[in-house]
């Protein structure tokens, strides 16, 4: 059997105190884009988290040569 986990220990959700910390913004912001439907949540074990996912996306995926997708030189 064995004991490594699949996704290196890393979690599939962010709380939206880690999720604020990682946007650096208030966790306040966090909880209205919620509310309103710009941020993707769900309720695991009765606590909302952000799925991984849904900040990879608002963030967006950098390219090869370190520049945000769609940015300019």
């Amino acid at each position: 059997m064995r004991n490594a986990m699949p996704n290196g220990g890393r979690s599939n959700y962010f709380t939206v105190r880690e999720a604020a910390t990682v946007l650096n913004v208030n966790t306040d912001t966090i909880s209205r884009a919620v509310r309103v439907g710009t941020m993707r949540a769900v309720r695991r074990r009765g606590r909302l988290v952000i799925p991984a996912n849904a900040l990879v996306r608002l963030l967006g995926r950098p390219t090869d040569d370190g520049r945000k997708s769609g940015s300019r030189p």
